[in-house]
């Protein structure tokens, strides 16, 4: 016979309950649907923000897209910031990094149109171009989450010193 332990949290007390079965796991949908929501909500404002930077500054046909390439690299660097502050300065309440990080962030970065505007290059016999943004968006991308959080660290850093 198994020793007797206290089950984990979340873990079910009842032996005959598998929360892999999701018929079994009651209520949880409940649990998710604020979260679901901010995150669409934010959703639809970080796309709303980024289908706007397109029209302000929108890309010719078989251009280099500049405007991808920024919003990308800006919202990265947000997304340092807002991770530095969220995880080693503020103590945020549980719907602030769904809403700002996944939802806000991760709808006005666009990593799919990244894509697509990688093959329409490649397609329009601009490969080096293609290649070219590619590369650029990566290390811009990298460089700039690197850099706003090692930069929102330091100016945290200074002001409590």
């Amino acid at each position: 016979m198994k020793p007797s332990r206290t089950p984990a949290v979340g873990e079910p007390t009842d032996p005959d309950v598998d929360l892999h079965v999701p018929s079994q796991r009651p209520g949880q949908w409940r649990a998710q649907l604020p979260v679901v929501t901010v995150v669409a909500l934010g959703g639809t404002l970080g796309a709303s923000a980024r289908y706007g930077a397109a029209l302000l500054w929108p890309t010719a046909t078989g251009g280099f897209p500049w405007t991808t390439f920024w919003v990308n690299t800006v919202g990265c660097a947000v997304i340092g910031v807002f991770m530095v502050i969220i995880s080693e300065v503020w103590a945020a309440h549980r719907l602030v990094r769904p809403f700002f990080g996944t939802g806000v962030l991760g709808g006005f970065t666009t990593f799919s149109t990244y894509a697509v505007d990688i093959q329409q290059l490649v397609d329009g016999g601009r490969a080096r171009a293609g290649l070219l943004y590619l590369g650029l968006t990566l290390i811009a991308a990298l460089a700039a989450v690197w850099s706003a959080a090692w930069a929102t660290r330091r100016i945290v850093a200074w002001r409590q010193a």
